[in-house]
């Protein structure tokens, strides 16, 4: 169901309900969604974005995900913008393009802020390297990403 349309339907109910109890089901409804969404953004980011070599296919989706003005933090650099998050994702993926992202467990989302933990590596082979993303949300899009590097899980 869209957005608009639970909203709607939720009020409603808070409406035939005397309020607190619609209301405090709306927000949770609403929370829902808003994970989902935040879920889905990350994901999108893993695997749409630093997981993409077709730098057409990337560049699209940074466009649809991506605030203008969003900042990717790593432990070597901060790139500001669309254009400058295009080009070290494409950077990175150069480096390894066989490599797939493959999420560890799915993406936890609190609020505006949503993190999933993965490895990477080539199809078939244990992985190289893993990480965390962790991601700011901002009226349906990604602000901020945080990547940090972990150790390999055992």
């Amino acid at each position: 169901m869209c957005r608009a349309r639970m909203q709607k339907a939720v009020c409603r109910a808070s409406v035939s309900s005397g309020g607190s109890d619609g209301h405090r089901r709306y927000r949770r409804l609403l929370g829902d969604v808003m994970s989902q969404t935040a879920s889905t953004l990350l994901l999108r980011n893993l695997h749409d974005v630093f997981g993409e070599i077709d730098s057409v296919r990337r560049r699209a989706a940074i466009d649809e995900i991506f605030h203008e003005d969003a900042v990717f933090y790593e432990p070597n650099g901060t790139y500001r913008g669309r254009d400058e998050i295009d080009r070290i994702a494409g950077v990175i993926k150069a480096t390894h393009p066989d490599f797939e992202y493959q999420p560890l467990s799915p993406p936890e989302a609190i609020g505006d802020g949503c993190r999933v933990r993965w490895v990477s590596g080539s199809p078939g082979k244990p992985p190289a390297y893993a990480g965390t993303d962790f991601i700011i949300v901002r009226n349906g899009k990604i602000a901020a990403v945080y990547l940090f590097f972990d150790k390999l899980p055992n």
